[in-house]
């Protein structure tokens, strides 16, 4: 195994137990939208998402769980594939990857068990609210927006 695997994926697979698990906690203890104000501004409220970020396509008809499985499935092997090959000057890479990854199979193992990803995090402020999510599209969220950062820290070479 390779150097960048021993750190990817534990992370990722971290990502993975922490999703798979708090979603089955929230399953157990809530209705279909429920909802638990914790926070002025968090909320836990159980939904399930048939489409993609946002809730697009979400009433495609069905033709989406397949699709989006395969786009899934295709950009968890281009990850792979990525950190596979960092080289030890991209390791900074390693950690906003294996969130990605991780992130990517948690919403996954949803939509191909169940057909629809399962969310339940809620962030609201005097009547907006963000679409509903959960640990792992925080986790890809988190690995995208870090992705860009370092990007943007690149030095030339």
């Amino acid at each position: 195994m390779s150097d960048s695997w021993r750190v990817a994926l534990p992370v990722a697979g971290g990502v993975l137990v922490l999703d798979q698990l708090s979603k089955f906690l929230i399953e157990r203890a809530f209705a279909l939208h429920q909802e638990l104000v914790l926070l002025p501004f968090l909320s836990f409220q159980l939904t399930y998402n048939t489409g993609a970020a946002f809730s697009l396509l979400h009433d495609a008809g069905g033709w989406q769980r397949g699709f989006l499985s395969a786009v899934s499935i295709a950009i968890m092997i281009w990850l792979g594939v990525w950190i596979h090959r960092l080289t030890s000057a991209e390791r900074r890479l390693l950690w906003p990857l294996a969130l990605i990854l991780g992130g990517a199979a948690g919403n996954l193992v949803d939509r191909l068990s169940t057909g629809a990803v399962t969310d339940f995090i809620v962030l609201h402020y005097r009547g907006w609210y963000w679409p509903t999510f959960n640990l792992a599209d925080a986790a890809i969220s988190l690995g995208v927006i870090a992705l860009i950062f370092l990007s943007l820290r690149r030095t030339p070479g």
